[in-house]
């Protein structure tokens, strides 16, 4: 359907706003891709300045659920019986009638707009397409799809983080229970297709914490609260 190629679009077109290397260049005139990990991502622009880092954080997440609004906005324009133009912003919402089909059309376009909003910020094409790793994005993006396995994610995150003081592998082991959490917990709309967008979009993630995995198996990876900083990440990455 035509939305769904302008969602995919949209999305990746907001995904692809490099705020990390914006508010850095803005404020520090500097490339934050040319210090610490290379990444444009929160952790490495809190590196030149914390209140940026935080900045960023909420602008990556914040694009993400744009993104996921925005296909919303274009499904309803869509619709033309009474039930699909009342469409809730949430698929579950009792309080307005919802067939099962449409109610997978929307979680599937929401879906689609995550995976493709987490795309643009790993794959930029402003920056010749060497973006970030995406968790920031995701958050925001499946957030508002799939929430009470979002939280559960972050429990986990943190839990990990507080055993074994990585904040990379607690990433890792979140995103990777993220989509099991969300066919669980009944948050894909019953819908294979948004599950499997979802599990897409995990799997990038992951993916792109390659030089992570490599340096957590050599047992190099910086532990949270480390002072050895940027200095073991001299190679940029994409993160």
């Amino acid at each position: 359907m035509p939305s769904l190629f302008v969602t995919a679009v949209l999305s990746y077109l907001l995904g692809s706003i490099p705020f990390g290397y914006l508010l850095v260049r803005i404020f520090h005139g500097e490339d934050v891709r040319r210090s610490g990990s290379g990444n444009i991502g929160a952790t490495n622009v809190a590196r030149k300045s914390p209140v940026l880092g935080v900045v960023t954080l909420l602008l990556d997440a914040l694009k993400g659920s744009a993104a996921v609004l925005a296909a919303l906005v274009l499904l309803r324009g869509e619709f033309t019986s009474w039930a699909y133009a009342n469409a809730p912003w949430y698929p579950d919402h009792t309080w307005t009638p919802m067939p099962d089909a449409a109610q997978a059309r929307v979680v599937t376009s929401m879906a689609l707009a995550a995976l493709f909003a987490i795309a643009g910020h790993m794959f930029p094409v402003w920056l010749k397409f060497r973006g970030g790793k995406g968790v920031a994005t995701g958050l925001g993006s499946f957030l508002l799809i799939a929430p009470k396995a979002v939280l559960v994610a972050a429990g986990i995150f943190f839990v990990v983080v507080l055993a074994f003081r990585y904040v990379s592998l607690a990433s890792i082991i979140a995103v990777t229970a993220f989509p099991l959490l969300a066919c669980l917990l009944h948050e894909y709309g019953n819908a294979w297709l948004a599950l499997t967008f979802m599990s897409l979009a995990s799997l990038l993630i992951v993916g792109r914490h390659h030089q992570n995995i490599r340096r957590l198996l050599a047992g190099t990876e910086n532990r949270f609260g480390s002072r050895r900083a940027a200095s073991r990440e001299s190679r940029p990455g994409q993160s």
